[in-house]
């Protein structure tokens, strides 16, 4: 018997490339990937991976990644992207699919903006669950929903843990990429607030950390969290600190088998 294994993939804007890391590491050693829950950069690699794309195919598209192909500015009344050109190459990527058609079974995490709660889309559109949940206060305009604004999934859950177990994972991986950087060279209003939502965060990823099996952290902070450049060397970072977990990862699978063998 094998147990479901679930991945949490955290935000962290162009520091989740470093998941990318992540799940090569892991395929690569025939971990299965079961159920992803992602928020906001995590959201959007996970829901890309479960579309079916190889992964190697996700690392050399990240390469060729630019900001500008996908930025459209908007006259800045609650944001200053519009985020409809980047909603468009999402649903592009992914075919159109909604969520509930994707080869591996996907949460996307929003925040509502003026309940102060956390949203889990499960089913409906991809593009439309992603886009709600990269949208970065201050920098994406919300998206509205159900009348209400939806805006960055991390603000509220920045490594969905709790998700990933909700969907039936008997073992859940979460993967955090947003430490705070104490040398951060704090420069544009993108800086300051990215700056300020991991600070705030930072002790209730601890909690994420207890709450699940195995926490990967790839140390991608001295990187800008719009340093989409870098994806290169945030990807290897993502695979060393997989590979240095990989012990802890086959252990807790074989405790779990010896567990549950017993029980039965």
């Amino acid at each position: 018997m094998e147990p479901t294994i679930g991945l949490a993939l955290g935000s962290g804007g162009a520091r989740g490339f470093a998941h990318l890391g992540v799940v090569k590491v892991l395929t690569e050693n025939n971990i299965s990937i079961d159920f992803i829950a992602g928020s906001s950069m995590g959201a959007l690699i996970g829901c890309f991976f479960a579309a079916g794309h190889e992964i190697d195919q996700l690392i050399k598209f990240s390469y060729a990644f630019k900001r500008k192909f996908f930025i459209d500015v908007t006259v800045p009344k609650m944001g200053f992207i519009s985020g409809k050109r980047l909603k468009d190459f999402i649903s592009l990527f992914t075919h159109g699919k909604n969520l509930e058609d994707l080869n591996i079974p996907v949460s996307v995490v929003a925040t509502d903006l003026q309940r102060g709660e956390k949203v889990v889309f499960r089913k409906g559109n991809v593009a439309n669950a992603v886009r709600a949940s990269i949208s970065i206060p201050g920098i994406f305009v919300p998206v509205k929903w159900n009348g209400t604004l939806l805006v960055d999934g991390g603000v509220i859950d920045r490594v969905p843990v709790s998700v990933v177990k909700e969907m039936g994972a008997d073992i859940v991986i979460a993967v955090d990429v947003s430490h705070v950087n104490k040398q951060a060279d704090v420069k544009t209003i993108y800086d300051v607030i990215m700056q300020s939502i991991d600070i705030l965060q930072m002790e209730l990823v601890q909690t994420r950390e207890l709450a699940s099996d195995v926490m990967i952290r790839p140390h991608v902070e001295m990187f800008s969290t719009r340093a989409f450049t870098n994806s290169k060397e945030m990807i290897m970072i993502g695979e060393d600190a997989t590979k240095q977990m990989l012990p802890t990862i086959k252990a807790v699978i074989e405790n779990w088998k010896e567990t549950n063998s017993n029980a039965t």
